[in-house]
Formats: structure tokens, C-alpha cells, sequence
């Protein structure tokens, strides 16, 4: 039996924006955005397509739409709709694909425009138009309406929403957008009737980075009923090869590749352990397992890698200290993973109370006796007493989660 219900989600504003949610919420999630003039019953058979290919689906209601909210202050310009989007995809509980028709298209790639990889797993739009003229999303909204055979019905969409959305001039901001855009995309033209040779590929799509492309001219799939399958197929093709629904496993003596990023969802912070060689020259090294021990006494740990340049230093020193990475300290968390040999040339660094290096725009510093040194496999355990800790309140933390860097997200 299927699992459905109508969901409210707030937009932009405060806006009450409605949903069908289809199917069991611990599957890949899909979020379906119609074009302008039509509502998500435009989407019908392919979410209960999707919901029996194993995928939990969130289909929406654009504002001035359907069952979500008609905003009494007529805001229907271009950067409400983006706002709503990226509000739906931040109280989503996984990173769905994003499935946009026609203009929605373009509201998909600018919600995605900025950290794209934190609010979203990929992108596929259908049937983008190209054209950014006044007057050309009411052209779109009534070209669809006739191929539906259903004119626009006052009841299922409010009339002021095409004189409102005012997109002629965004063709650059969408191409810098798409070109941000590194998710596993598709885009596939023609579902919506015959492609049009001018217009069949609007310039933002071919920057995105990750991007595949599908023609099907003629075929209207998503138009007439009967091909409707042939639509559907297409789209969990694609959901199969870039978003599969099983769980990646690793077992005892399988791929390390697998356990490595299974460790990768634990976010971490990011921190630099500094120290002098014996030589007199300061050394340091990017790393993410690190963790206090006990507060009394107070102790931390760090696990360094038996192959890093800096091991055999490290395993030497007195003192260390550990400086905790703020957002603003990607470039340097880089430089210090890296292999260059001169890492602090171009650092602000200083010496520590206790003989460390620190390097002192960090969030937070600790500055260390070694306590403990422990062997770990391909690694070895550096426990720290800390001597003095100070921090930066007013500063965020770098973090990384699965292999990229990220952010704090406040709601």
C-alpha cells in the first residue's frame, strides 16, 4: 500500500507552500517542481512511478499554485520563487534530486547555485527554456496548457504571477550558477513536445560541470498518457546509475575505498598540528581525527598517519599545539594537506607559550606536552596534556563531512 499524505512546507516569507509526500521517507528522496500555469497533478503518474522504483517523493505546489499559498503581497518574482525552493531542500531529512520542468528549470539551477552539494544529490531538468523575453513564461504556461488539452484555470493558479515574474535578464546569472553546479545532472529536452532548434539548448545548461542530455523530439512524454512510461524510464535510469537506492557496504578484507568513506559521514572539524622539528624548523599537518580525551587532567588526542611527512617529527617532539580551522582557513587546511615543503612561508604563524608553532586567525588553539604516544595500524595516537587553550567565539568552524568541506548551517 502506498504511503501518502499532503505535507506543508514554509517558504520564502513564511509562505505556506503544499505537498504530496509519496512513499517511505528512508528512500532517496526526489523533490518534482512543475512550470508555471500548471500544478504537481502535472506530475501524477511519474511520482507514483518513482514511489514504486523504490523513491520517496515530494511533490510541490509553486507558490500562487494549486494548494500552496496565493501571498496577498504579490510577491512572485524571481528570488521568492529561489528562496522557496531552497527552504523546501533545507527542511528535507536527505539531499534529494531535484526534478524541474520548464521555468522551474531556472529556479532549480539558482537555489542550487550556492552550496549545492549540502542542499541536494542531483539535478535533472526538463525541457529548460532558453528564452527570457517578457511575456515568454505566459507563451510557455499556454503552449503547455493547449498540448495538455486543459486551458488555464483561474481556480489553479493566480493570474498575477506572469506579470510578477520577470526573468529577461538573468541568462549570465544562470550560466554562472550552472557552472557552480557539480551534481550528477540530466537534462532532458522535448518531453514537453518538439523541440524547438533555437531554444533546444539554453546556454546555462551546457555549464554545468557534471551534465548528461537526452533528446526526445516529438515524443511528448509527459504529454501523452500512453508514452508516459517512456518518461518514467528515462528518469530512473538515470536515478539507478547516479543516486542508487542501495546502501554501500564494506566487509573485513573488502574495498578500503568503501570504509573510508563510510568513516567520511562523521563530520568532523578540521585542524592543523604544528610543532618544531629538531632541527629548529616549524612542521605542520592538515588533519580531521582529532579529539579531547578527559578534562582532568586535560587531555586530547590526534591520529597521524605513519606515511605523512611530518610522522616521524611528530613522533619525537615535547610540545605541539593543535589549531582548530575556522571557515575562513580553507586555503591554508590545503596548504598544510598538501606536499609542499615550505608550508609556513606564506602562513601568519608565531611561537607559542610552550614552544609550538600556532598559527594564531585560528578558532581555537592548544597548545600541548606530549602525554602518550600509541601505534594504531597505519597510524600512531598522539595524546596531548594541554597547557593553555584560547579560542575565537565569534568565529564558525571549517568543517568536512564525506570528503568535501563545508559549513555551519544555522535555521
Amino acid at each position: 500500500m502506498s504511503l501518502r499524505y499532503v505535507r506543508e512546507f514554509k517558504g520564502f516569507a513564511g509562505i505556506r507552500l503544499e505537498a504530496d509526500d509519496i512513499g517511505s521517507a528512508d528512500d532517496p528522496s526526489i523533490v518534482l517542481l512543475h512550470g508555471f500555469g500548471q500544478t504537481r497533478k502535472m506530475w501524477e503518474d511519474v511520482a507514483i512511478a518513482l514511489e514504486q522504483a523504490g523513491r520517496h517523493v515530494i511533490n510541490v505546489d509553486l507558490r500562487g499554485h494549486g494548494g500552496s499559498e496565493w501571498p496577498s503581497d504579490g510577491r512572485y518574482d524571481f528570488n521568492a520563487y529561489v528562496e522557496d525552493l531552497r527552504a523546501v531542500l533545507d527542511q528535507m531529512r536527505t539531499r534529494p534530486v531535484v526534478i524541474a520542468a520548464s521555468h522551474s528549470a531556472w529556479i532549480a539551477t539558482m537555489a542550487l547555485a550556492e552550496e549545492a552539494a549540502t542542499l541536494a544529490s542531483g539535478l535533472i531538468l526538463v525541457d529548460p527554456p532558453a528564452g527570457h523575453a517578457p511575456g515568454s513564461v505566459r507563451a510557455s504556461a499556454d503552449h503547455m496548457s493547449a498540448a495538455l488539452g486543459q486551458g488555464l484555470n483561474q481556480a489553479d493558479y493566480d493570474n498575477a504571477i506572469f506579470s510578477a515574474f520577470d526573468a529577461h535578464d538573468i541568462g549570465d546569472a544562470l550560466t554562472e550558477a550552472a557552472s557552480h553546479i557539480a551534481l550528477p545532472s540530466l537534462i532532458i529536452r522535448g518531453a514537453l513536445g518538439r523541440i524547438d532548434p533555437e531554444t533546444a539548448q539554453p546556454g546555462f545548461v551546457e555549464a554545468l560541470p557534471n551534465a548528461e542530455a537526452i533528446d526526445v523530439d516529438g515524443g511528448g512524454l509527459l504529454i501523452v498518457a500512453e508514452r508516459a512510461e517512456a518518461f518514467n524510464g528515462l528518469l530512473i535510469d538515470f536515478l539507478e546509475r547516479k543516486q542508487p537506492r542501495f546502501i554501500p557496504e564494506y566487509r573485513s578484507g573488502s574495498d578500503a575505498r568503501t570504509l573510508r568513506d563510510a568513516m567520511g559521514c562523521f563530520a568532523t572539524g578540521v585542524t592543523i598540528i604544528t610543532a618544531h622539528a629538531l632541527d629548529g624548523l616549524p612542521v605542520g599537518l592538515t588533519a580531521n581525527s582529532f579529539t579531547s580525551v578527559s578534562l582532568d587532567p586535560p587531555l586530547l588526542l590526534v591520529c597521524i598517519a605513519n606515511n605523512s611527512g611530518s610522522a616521524e617529527t611528530l613522533r619525537a617532539i615535547d610540545a605541539f599545539a593543535v589549531n582548530v580551522l575556522q571557515i575562513g582557513q580553507q586555503p591554508v587546511s590545503n596548504l598544510f594537506a598538501g606536499k609542499s615543503e615550505d608550508r609556513f612561508s606564506g602562513t601568519r604563524w608565531e611561537v607559542g607559550e610552550y614552544g609550538a608553532p600556532i598559527l594564531p586567525s585560528s578558532l581555537g588553539i592548544f597548545e600541548c606536552k606530549r602525554h602518550a604516544l600509541y601505534e594504531a595500524g597505519d597510524h600512531f595516537i598522539l595524546v596531548g596534556r594541554v597547557e593553555k587553550a584560547s579560542f575565537e567565539p565569534r568565529r564558525d568552524p571549517l568543517l568536512y563531512f564525506r570528503g568535501k568541506y563545508r559549513r555551519l548551517h544555522f535555521t
